[in-house]
């Protein structure tokens, strides 16, 4: 909504005055001192558009980054470095003295860059100081800049929004570059510098040029056919392509949330009885006392989660209390909310005391079957792939009992896998983690092979209201063809949302809020 000076208060119009006076004569005086230094002061600035940060990562280093983008960038380094009317050439690092433009004091000695527009990370005038990282030296640069007019501290993510709007990059690219600074292990790293190459935002760009050929087609048939100024077959050719695009969409989604577990993290939860070793066996994997281990039954009453680098995939690993039936309401809390982890989970795995389990295969695999469904949701299958059988403790049992149990149990094609372990001595360690990052890896795929995937559940919302809206095309071809053409219209518009080329500014602020300062 737009207001006019008429609709403001006296107060408030003379109050803006009379602030707009105190900034222009403030920007005035520190103009005046730049200038009798011999900075030459370019048109920008006096804008307030000009932004600055600390790209680099906070605390004590070796180099610091600061980071300027606007129209003011020019004069800041100017003034700064005292380069006069001389601005470096682009691209060049060049090792100056950054000083205060008001008092003159050196603040530190380092390299100074020039990106000029448009070719800069932002599109915009951009300005590099690549100063020494110690906090005293950090902090009196930002001050120094915060006191050049038109400067002023960027917000989150700022650096990168600009880029977006000079066209640098698209939502998707932005947002692999999001998960490529928060990337923990090497196949987020691998999956976000796939999707900050552009590669997800090309497939999506190609299916929306398909549409505006296809509503094209569509809204010329609709204008011009009683004129027969439309080649015979029109529709058809656009009830090929709507059929094609839509299966190729839907094919897209059914990637089993492979780019969103891979980002995310893959929720392995352990579960089992009480004093079956599933605290111990998170401590091992942890290797570190993640968890109380204590021979009381009931000893972990909430869930204790660990983020772990398995193989290069993120896990994140959840140990849950022992289900069994308490009167004590606290274990009864615990026990419901290990249950809804385990219905939540992406891997469980499922921990047995192997010293229950009778030396008979049949009579193990019957037990180790009624541990199963007791654990697991009525959906899943027991060898379904969501479950890893983890025997523990089986440095108690006599050892042909054991070999027994690990060649029977293996041959059974009704369990899913079973992995032999010990938490005290970790015999069987290598082994199971071997089967765990396996299941892990098949979960989240290879970040590099085939199609890229999706990431983001905005993405998965917005493909899914395409292919609604592409199902409308279907519906109405036949009775209605403005309402068929509205369809191909609304999927445009979906697809559009993902990369940001339709109706891009109401989910901006979502995407760029989770960026540091300096990006």
């Amino acid at each position: 909504m737009y207001y006019s000076a008429t609709m403001l208060p006296i107060s408030a119009v003379c109050g803006g005055i009379y602030r707009a006076a105190i900034r222009t004569l403030t920007r005035d005086i520190t103009l005046y001192r730049c200038l009798s230094s011999g900075g030459r002061v370019l048109a920008g600035l006096a804008d307030a558009d000009t932004i600055f940060a600390l790209s680099s990562g906070h605390g004590r280093c070796g180099v610091a980054v600061v980071r300027i983008s606007g129209s003011a960038a020019a004069t800041a380094l100017r003034c700064m470095v005292g380069l006069g009317s001389q601005l470096p050439p682009p691209r060049t690092a060049l090792l100056r003295s950054i000083t205060d433009p008001h008092t003159k004091e050196v603040l530190d000695r380092g390299l100074v860059l020039w990106f000029p527009a448009p070719h800069s990370f932002t599109g915009e005038d951009s300005v590099e100081f690549h100063i020494h990282g110690g906090p005293a030296v950090i902090t009196a640069v930002l001050q120094a800049l915060g006191s050049v007019p038109g400067m002023r501290p960027a917000d989150a993510g700022e650096f990168t929004r600009r880029a977006f709007h000079a066209g640098k990059l698209d939502l998707t690219e932005v947002e692999g570059l999001g998960d490529l600074i928060h990337a923990e292990t090497e196949a987020q790293r691998r999956q976000a510098l796939r999707q900050m190459s552009g590669e997800l935002g090309r497939l999506y760009q190609d299916w929306s040029h398909r549409l505006k050929r296809t509503l094209a087609h569509v809204e010329a048939f609709i204008d011009f056919s009683e004129d027969e100024l439309i080649e015979e077959g029109v529709l058809d050719q656009v009830d090929i392509s709507v059929c094609d695009l839509r299966a190729e969409i839907e094919q897209h989604l059914k990637d089993e949330r492979r780019g969103e577990r891979l980002r995310s993290g893959v929720h392995v939860v352990i579960a089992g009885a009480t004093n079956a070793g599933k605290s111990s066996l998170l401590n091992t994997l942890c290797q570190r006392p993640a968890a109380i281990v204590s021979p009381i039954a009931g000893t972990t009453r909430d869930v204790v989660e660990s983020a772990l680098n398995i193989g290069g995939f993120p896990v994140l690993l959840s140990d849950t209390a022992g289900l069994r039936d308490s009167t004590d309401l606290v274990e009864q809390e615990g026990v419901r909310r290990a249950r809804e982890r385990v219905q939540q989970a992406d891997l469980t795995l499922l921990v047995v005391d192997s010293t229950i389990l009778p030396s008979d295969e049949q009579e193990a695999t019957a037990l180790l079957l009624e541990h199963l469904r007791g654990v697991l949701s009525s959906q899943d299958q027991p060898g379904a792939g969501r479950c890893v059988l983890v025997l523990n403790k089986t440095d108690l049992l006599p050892e042909a009992h054991r070999e027994k149990l690990n060649l029977g149990l293996r041959r059974v094609s009704g369990l899913p896998p079973v992995c032999l372990i010990s938490c005290q001595t970790n015999e069987g360690l290598k082994d199971f983690l071997t089967v765990l990052q396996s299941s892990v890896k098949t979960m989240c795929g290879d970040p590099l092979s085939g199609a890229p995937t999706l990431t983001q559940a905005r993405h998965r919302a917005h493909l899914q209201q395409c292919v609604a809206a592409l199902a409308q095309y279907r519906r109405y071809r036949d009775s209605d063809l403005a309402l068929a053409a509205e369809g191909v219209r609304l999927a445009l518009t979906s697809l559009g949302r993902i990369t940001g080329r339709v109706g891009a500014e109401e989910i901006l602020d979502i995407i760029f809020k989770d960026f540091c300062i300096g990006k």
